[in-house]
């Protein structure tokens, strides 16, 4: 019996000692900004309360443009089922989502969102297709969305290697139609 309470004993302090180190191995690999919270962002001219945003006045362009296209376009374009939020609520245990992906895909846990950034290809993407597309419907300007809730960017990002330049399609999608 005795000997029993010491492999558990030295099974859980082995434990304990692997994620502690596991733990501190993986805060010395992140990048300084998600250790330390720093965003990388510039002092400007509003502040975050209402008082200063109230300042802000909304440009004469704007105003006189009166129609122009928001883009959503990114790794959830695969399943193509619900929205844009489909990679929240494919872990939702009791929403529609969750049982579309079990039925289509499978388990979560085997086959979750991240695989599908492979399957995302834009391999049909023409950025000059869709920008004269957008001319003709009159649009004076567009906005594509550049990195979703998702956390993938569109473009080629230096804080992370998950990114439409490096995966899926290997190109920059929003720097594409902006040229």
């Amino acid at each position: 019996m005795k000997q029993d309470y010491s492999r558990r004993e030295f099974m859980k302090t082995a434990s304990l000692a692997g994620v502690s180190l596991a733990t501190s191995v993986y805060a010395s690999s992140r990048p300084k900004e998600l250790v330390t919270g720093e965003t990388g962002t510039f002092p400007g001219k509003y502040k975050p309360t209402w008082d200063s945003l109230k300042q802000y006045r909304v440009p004469d362009w704007y105003l006189d443009a009166k129609f122009g296209i928001f883009l959503h376009w990114g790794i959830y374009a695969v399943p193509a089922y619900d929205n844009e939020w489909y990679p929240r609520n494919i872990y939702i245990r009791d929403s529609r989502v969750f049982d579309y992906h079990l039925k289509h895909f499978g388990p979560q846990s085997i086959f979750g969102y991240k695989d599908f950034i492979p399957k995302f290809t834009a391999e049909k993407w023409n950025p000059d297709h869709w920008a004269e597309l957008f001319r003709k419907a009159g649009a004076k300007y567009v906005v594509p969305v550049g990195e979703h809730h998702d956390g993938f960017p569109m473009y080629d990002c230096s804080r992370t290697e998950w990114n439409a330049v490096k995966m899926g399609p290997r190109r920059d999608v929003v720097g594409e139609l902006g040229r």
